[in-house]
């Protein structure tokens, strides 16, 4: 590269370094001994680097470096590095990042991307004849072993740019390798202050400089470089110190950035305690700037004078930091290790994903999501302090089972010291092992299955059945999993009083009457319940088996809203149940498309039987318990409330054809606070629930892509078996 030639300025007295005089005044005859040892040695290489007879160098020692040193391989690649990974989300049809996931902060950019200041700064300040060398630097061995003299060890190692890019590349490789003993080894071999670590440096900085072109490794190295914590590479460094792009810095900046690079953990600009070491180191890679003549005498001293002045990114790792659906991004990452597209072992995936590149699509609609967010918000404040109030709120595409709203209305916070009582790190709406709680009690939404098994079994909704609150025999009930021989009777009781009677099962699903459903459970068997449940998706949140004692028919197993919007969309798909998924779509780091989550799906009921069943779900939101939930916008829709025995839980699940709604509202800490005893926001805390649906729907309905149509007619033989639908 040409460059100015000027007279050397004299540094400044607060820059000046120790000459080799200095050095030599302090010295010992066996520091020198040491020294001469060292540099000769150095000057081994450099021989054998020029294919000379290792035999000129006469010292044991020497000769078995060099024998080390004709051992090692010729070349070493510069290796991808490890990158962000990135996960999007939708809006107005684009896909736009929402959170950064990284084990190392950094992302890795093409030659244009960089500023002239900082490849000219990386040079005066690590290597100033990087340019004209071929991997190692004859003139800094010589001044290194000058100093190394007096010393008794390698204090100054000459490092050419090459030279740190090998060690680099070596340091990264260690930190990749799974086994933890082999990890400790390679990293100390990496980093170790010895002779032989010199010596492949050099040989592997010689062999880039053969295989690569200059501004190939330059760049090599600022992609890699550490520059404090785990911010890596000369782009992320920019971003994190100054806001801004590498290709965008300033003079200044660009030297204060390359002052970190030798001592990254005490000169980078993250405490206001390390600015004075980074402005010293700065301001000496500015004055050798000016003395190679890359920059003139006006630009050093406006340079010099600039106060150091980070502009410090906000964090960005992780979902906490997400820039929306924080809990959907939480949900996500969580099943990144289940994706094929990442390797076929749990290991070779967990690898893939720490050195990144790699992009996550979900499918979750911020718009739609924000509309969710909102009205959770404004109807069940986060800020409620009577007792433990929850809500989530989860829409799902029936027949794929695409995941597009996940919102609850605590904020997301899994720090260390966390966010305060209106956030918390619990994700109301997934499983346990997912990050979720242990579910809650679905109450009367369960009555969705022993209404299908009611179908199954070729009863109809014209049949009668007993609603009568009254006691039961356990045993009295069908159960060929369990055993309820020797149980006490058990009182029933509907959910208002003087509700009962004599009534169609018609009737008894618009209205939701306990003690009908129970009488439809006499003539079916609990388990048979239960394993319809189980075809739907339906599982404990806990992990626990599925309960199918006769409580269960009313709803007393703790379930996810995620599972409950999955249930119901089984109906809007017609009998097709999907687990629930939230990746469409990975994009690797080499830019390829993978798949995301694959599709489940499978035939829970038949058509006939789910086309009745939505029939009679129809009649809940026109006219029955879940009518104050409907939107009312001509789009048909089917569904079912559940409320628990003491109110601590409500829900609200219902679906179109395009789109099916999980809504719950109620205590998140096992408490009993009664939300029909409890006004939230002016109104009972029962209509919450219908106030997040009714919302929620209407936007989801709005949207021409999510805007469902008619339900398949029912079965007749089904709703009266007589040929033709009547009924509720």
């Amino acid at each position: 590269m040409a460059r100015k030639t000027r007279a050397a300025a004299p540094l400044p007295t607060a820059m000046r370094q120790t000459s080799v005089s200095d050095y030599g005044r302090r010295g010992t005859v066996f520091g020198s001994l040491v020294g001469l040892l060292f540099f000769s040695l150095l000057a081994g290489v450099l021989v054998s680097s020029l294919a000379l007879p290792s035999i000129l160098v006469t010292s044991r020692s020497a000769t078995a470096s060099i024998g080390f040193f004709d051992n090692l391989p010729d070349y070493l690649t510069i290796d991808a590095q490890t990158q962000r990974n990135l996960i999007y989300a939708q809006r107005d049809g684009a896909a736009v990042p929402i959170a950064t996931i990284y084990d190392q902060d950094r992302q890795s950019v093409a030659w244009k991307g960089v500023s002239k200041f900082i490849t000219e700064a990386t040079v005066a300040g690590e290597d100033r004849r990087f340019w004209q060398h071929g991997g190692i630097d004859l003139k800094a061995i010589a001044r290194a072993a000058a100093g190394n003299l007096v010393h008794k060890s390698i204090t100054s190692g000459s490092s050419t740019i090459a030279m740190q890019l090998v060690k680099n590349i070596l340091i990264q490789r260690a930190l990749r390798i799974d086994d933890a003993a082999k990890k400790k080894t390679a990293y100390a071999a990496a980093i170790s202050d010895t002779l032989n670590r010199k010596l492949r440096e050099m040989k592997f900085a010689i062999g880039l400089e053969k295989r690569y072109a200059k501004k190939d490794i330059l760049l090599g190295y600022l992609n890699i470089a550490g520059f404090g914590g785990n911010t890596y590479g000369i782009e992320s460094a920019a971003q994190k110190y100054f806001s801004v792009s590498a290709k965008d810095v300033t003079l200044p900046q660009a030297a204060s950035l390359i002052a970190m690079v030798q001592q990254p953990n005490s000169r980078n600009l993250s405490d206001p305690a390390l600015y004075a070491a980074n402005k010293d180191r700065r301001d000496l890679i500015l004055f050798d700037m000016r003395d190679l003549g890359f920059i003139d005498e006006a630009s050093y001293q406006a340079a010099i004078a600039s106060p150091i002045a980070p502009k410090l990114r906000t964090p960005n790792n992780g979902c906490l930091y997400a820039a929306d659906a924080k809990f959907a991004c939480d949900f996500a990452l969580r099943l990144v290790p289940t994706l094929a597209a990442l390797g076929e072992t749990d290991a070779a995936r967990a690898a893939a994903w720490a050195r990144g590149g790699y992009r996550i699509y979900t499918s979750i609609d911020l718009g739609q999501q924000d509309v969710a967010q909102d009205n959770l918000i404004t109807n069940a404040p986060p800020t409620e302090t009577r007792f433990a109030l929850g809500a989530a709120a989860v829409a799902m595409q029936p027949g794929t089972g695409r995941i597009v709203v996940m919102a609850q209305n605590k904020g997301f916070d899994n720090s260390q010291d966390g966010g305060g009582p209106t956030t918390t790190a619990v994700d109301y709406m997934t499983d346990r092992s997912y990050g979720g709680s242990s579910g809650f009690q679905t109450g009367s939404t369960y009555k969705i299955f022993t209404l299908t098994e009611w179908l199954k079994r070729g009863h109809t909704l014209s049949e009668v059945v007993d609603g009568t609150p009254r006691a039961f025999n356990l045993s009295s009930f069908n159960s060929r999993c369990i055993n309820s021989d020797g149980q006490a009777p058990f009182v029933f009781n509907n959910d208002s009083p003087g509700e009962g009677g004599q009534m169609t099962v018609a009737a008894a699903t618009k209205y939701s009457v306990n003690l009908a459903f129970l009488s439809m459970a006499q003539k079916l068997d609990v388990c048979d319940i239960r394993d319809t449940a189980k075809a739907y998706g339906v599982h404990r949140a806990d992990g626990i088996e599925l309960g199918a004692q006769p409580a269960a028919i009313i709803g007393t197993n703790e379930i996810a809203p995620i599972t409950m919007a999955a249930a119901i969309a089984t109906v809007g798909a017609n009998g097709l149940y999907c687990a629930p998924t939230i990746i469409d779509k990975v994009v690797g780091p080499d830019g390829k498309d993978a798949p995301g989550q694959p599709r489940s799906c499978s035939q829970a009921v038949a058509p006939n039987v789910a086309a009745t069943v939505a029939y009679a779900l129809g009649a809940v939101m026109t006219s029955g318990t879940g009518s104050a939930g409907s939107p009312r916008d001509g789009v048909p829709i089917v569904g079912k409330t559940g409320t628990t025995e003491d109110s601590a839980q409500n829900w609200l699940i219902a679906t179109t054809t395009k789109m099916s709604l999980a809504v719950w509202v109620g205590n998140t800490d096992g408490g009993h606070h009664s939300l029909r005893k409890t006004t939230l926001v002016g109104t009972n805390g029962y209509n919450t629930k219908f106030n997040i649906f009714r919302d929620t729907m209407a936007s989801l309905n709005a949207n021409p892509d999510y805007r469902g149509g008619d339900f398949p007619a029912p079965d007749p033989a089904l709703v009266n078996g007589r040929g033709a639908a009547s009924g509720q």
